[in-house]
């Protein structure tokens, strides 16, 4: 069934956008992300423009992350005090990546930013992801336990010392703080939950409980990407309704089903398949990136006439 999406002004097959909801849905459940790293490239080979994408994919991504944050809710998996920190940060950083976003709009760049972003974060991210879930799968084979991650590092220098029980920390605001605003940052420029740099900070620098990772980044992705996705709406009129409308229903249904699927699994395993599936995005923005320039170049002499 073709529908016209009035912004992004092409017509889709309204069950692909369910699907694809759907399927970024149950990513949310599983690792804790928001799923736009997959959803806002996919929205961008079928046709959707890039600053159409970021803004409506915000919007997606606070209801699979709400119908995903639910479920840890009532598992008591959610640190609402490391969440509340968290998203202070990331409310700054997204009113930053807006204004940056807009700036960039204005000069006609935003579409190759958003492009060489996710190639540049997926590529670092995933990466690091992959190397450490190997090691830590072949150190479990080793010993027969998960290795302990350590407890004290530079972290725990820094001043501004909060107890935070649910995870069972004694550590500064400040990096937690840090990393809100750097998701924030990216949520505004890329559309995505940041979910995918938020996980990784929070196991590995913050030394966090992986049980508690999913649901806490989670509660502060809901509150950042529906501040990002108003912001869009109101100074960019860049959000497609009947877009964000399919991909939501999607996305609820998804959440769920992922949230059960991710607790029968080991977190090795979990970040494993994460870091895979973001090197296989990054891979496929990269390679169109490449055969770009062709293109680029017959709309620039086609112009000039």
């Amino acid at each position: 069934m073709q529908i016209y999406l009035p912004i992004a002004e092409i017509s889709v097959n309204a069950f692909l956008l369910l699907g694809l909801g759907g399927l970024v849905g149950i990513l949310s459940g599983m690792f804790g992300v928001g799923g736009g790293f997959l959803m806002t490239p996919l929205l961008f080979f079928i046709g959707i423009p890039p600053a159409v994408a970021v803004a409506t994919e915000a919007n997606q991504i606070v209801a699979s992350s709400f119908s995903g944050v639910l479920a840890h809710f009532k598992r008591k998996t959610v640190d609402f005090k490391m969440g509340t920190v968290l998203l202070i940060g990331g409310l700054v950083g997204a009113y930053l990546g807006i204004q940056l976003f807009n700036l960039l709009r204005s000069m006609g760049q935003v579409d190759l930013l958003v492009k060489l972003s996710y190639v540049v974060f997926l590529g670092i991210i995933g990466s690091l992801m992959f190397v450490e879930s190997l090691n830590a799968i072949r150190r479990q084979r080793r010993t027969g336990s998960a290795a302990k991650r350590r407890k004290h590092n530079w972290v725990h220098a820094l001043p501004f010392k909060m107890k935070f029980r649910t995870s069972g920390l004694y550590i500064s605001a400040i990096p937690p703080l840090m990393i809100g605003v750097s998701v924030g940052v990216l949520a505004a420029i890329m559309g995505v939950g940041g979910g995918f740099v938020m996980v990784p900070a929070m196991i590995y620098l913050l030394g966090m409980p992986t049980k508690v990772v999913v649901g806490t980044s989670l509660f502060q992705i809901i509150f950042v990407t529906a501040f990002t996705t108003m912001m869009h709406a109101t100074t960019n009129f860049t959000v497609d309704i009947v877009l964000a409308v399919l991909l939501l229903v999607g996305g609820v249904i998804g959440a769920q089903i992922g949230t059960h699927i991710g607790v029968k699994m080991k977190a090795e395993q979990l970040r494993i398949l994460l870091a895979l599936l973001v090197l296989a995005v990054c891979g496929k923005l990269a390679l169109d990136l490449l055969l770009q320039p062709g293109e680029l170049y017959s709309i620039a002499t086609s112009g000039g006439h």
